[in-house]
């Protein structure tokens, strides 16, 4: 195989950073047989985005929503959860994409492969990071409402420019703007019942997920106490 390494290029819309992403031109064929489940790299219209490693607030805000969709996602046994690096192959010929969280409602597990998503997830969070502002806010934001992902969510933790946008498919298959409570609260469609406070995006550190997957689903008091007194002991009741 071979693959012209092109010159690394700023992705234009980031605001004050020189941030790169290093562009490999290349077959979708070619990006199958060069790329592994290791690898955090995008093909779309012929080009192999390869993305830099991402910092650590933008993974522990990843690991914070993993951990909390995805207890609510197995408590009420909704479907599959999955994070990057995994394929999503929005259409046949279309680009393949790896979001930083994808959920697949039980209705479309028939899309899901060992090596991939074929086809759109029912949700995708993106976090953004400083060389992806325009790829997740324009680029995937298109192709993601084009091929039929039904909701998606944009939230940015950089510092100055916090920011969470929901976006919900509509009965005209566009993204209108999630709706967004006075409370700060937002409440999906996609997983009915689950509902996510900003606040929770922005706290220096990041809320517990158990605590915050028990106020969601309205625990009693009783079994928060519970839980909190059970990590208080810490192992073997220590």
């Amino acid at each position: 195989m071979t693959a012209k390494v092109m010159t690394f290029e700023s992705q234009s819309g980031d605001v004050g950073k020189s941030s790169r992403a290093r562009r490999l031109r290349m077959s979708y064929e070619e990006y199958l047989r060069w790329a592994d489940e290791d690898v955090l790299a995008e093909w779309v219209n012929g080009e192999v985005i390869v993305h830099m490693p991402p910092k650590r607030f933008h993974q522990s805000l990843v690991t914070f929503l993993v951990k909390l969709l995805g207890l609510f996602v197995d408590f009420y046994d909704l479907g599959t959860l999955l994070t990057a690096p995994f394929e999503m192959r929005l259409s046949p010929e279309g680009p393949s994409r790896q979001p930083d969280i994808l959920f697949v409602s039980k209705e479309h597990q028939d899309r899901l492969t060992d090596e991939r998503l074929e086809g759109p997830a029912d949700l995708v969070v993106e976090v953004i990071s400083e060389d992806s502002v325009r790829r997740d806010r324009v680029e995937k934001f298109q192709e993601y409402e084009r091929f039929g992902v039904r909701e998606y969510w944009v939230i940015d933790s950089r510092p100055g420019q916090r920011s969470a946008d929901f976006w919900v498919r509509g009965e005209d298959g566009l993204f209108a703007a999630g709706e967004v409570s006075e409370e700060g609260i937002f409440r999906s469609t996609v997983l009915p019942g689950f509902w996510l406070k900003l606040d929770w995006l922005w706290s220096r550190p990041l809320p517990d997920p158990l605590f915050t997957f028990a106020e969601i689903v309205g625990l009693s008091e009783e079994v928060v106490r519970a839980l909190k007194e059970a990590a208080s002991r810490g192992l073997a009741g220590e």
